[in-house]
């Protein structure tokens, strides 16, 4: 079951009891920093009269999990999109890979590590239990469920109260969907969400883009190949009595001979 949180935002009152209870149950130091950082995995802040909280987004098919290269982040089968930082190499490609710009870097720490809402997968959700941030919310802003449940519920919202909200569940196709959705009486974009995002998943875009791209990417094997090999025999003879011209001339045929070889490869 793809479990998920729907923020309805016309209920949220600010309170930021989810921003305490998510820094309580990881640990966090208590500051409210009123942006995403390290030590602050989920915020709320008011724009056009409106609370609104931001945190990861569990994508369906999460683009920061296809861009790293060790599998530090990975889907769950609950839905959560989780992190072990113990596989993370810092290389930041999640960061730039997330269409909402939510991971974050320790830059204040010697071994720093990328940090996100795991949607307390480890400590609740895969003990059957929901996230610290949904258990306190004093108004049913934001609750939790199966992603298929909270979605009818959004719509079940919509239809009996067209009034209120905006026909628009955002998150249901979103970067080919998430795990966490949203509504407001307010359009998203006037709130700063992203709008205009694909409805198709960002990972098989990005690899639609790279299939095409095998034949460049042999080139440039190749070419860093023969670099490597010029360079590296340089180096090996730099400590070495110079060369004749014969010698010389033995050299540029064998490097022409190796890349021909290559190339028929």
């Amino acid at each position: 079951m793809q479990v998920g949180i729907l923020t309805d935002l016309t209920k949220c009152i600010g309170c930021k009891s989810c921003v305490h209870a998510c820094k309580e149950i990881n640990e966090l130091p208590h500051k409210d920093e009123g942006k995403l950082s390290a030590n602050t995995r989920t915020i709320v802040y008011k724009q056009k009269g409106v609370y609104i909280r931001k945190h990861c987004r569990h994508c369906l098919e999460p683009t920061c999990a296809s861009a790293c290269p060790v599998a530090a982040i990975y889907k769950t089968d609950s839905g959560a999109v989780n992190y072990d930082e113990s596989k993370c190499i810092g290389c930041r490609y999640c960061i730039m890979a997330c269409p909402f710009g939510i991971p974050r870097y320790e830059w204040d720490k010697p071994l720093p590590k990328v940090q996100k809402c795991i949607l307390c997968y480890e400590k609740r959700v895969r003990q059957g239990k929901e996230p610290a941030c949904t258990s306190v919310c004093p108004t049913g802003a934001t609750i939790f469920g199966s992603r298929e449940e909270l979605l009818a519920e959004a719509q079940k919202r919509i239809r009996n109260d067209p009034q209120r909200y905006v026909d628009h569940i955002y998150g249901q196709r979103e970067a080919g969907g998430t795990s966490v959705l949203y509504l407001s009486s307010v359009p998203f974009g006037e709130l700063g969400f992203k709008t205009g995002l694909s409805s198709n998943p960002y990972p098989k875009l990005t690899w639609k883009v790279l299939s095409k791209l095998w034949s460049v990417v042999s080139f440039e094997g190749l070419f860093l190949l023969g670099t490597w090999w010029v360079v590296n025999r340089r180096m090996k003879l730099s400590n070495q009595p110079a060369l004749s011209q014969q010698e010389l001339e033995t050299l540029d045929a064998d490097f022409k001979e190796s890349w021909e070889e290559e190339q028929d490869r």
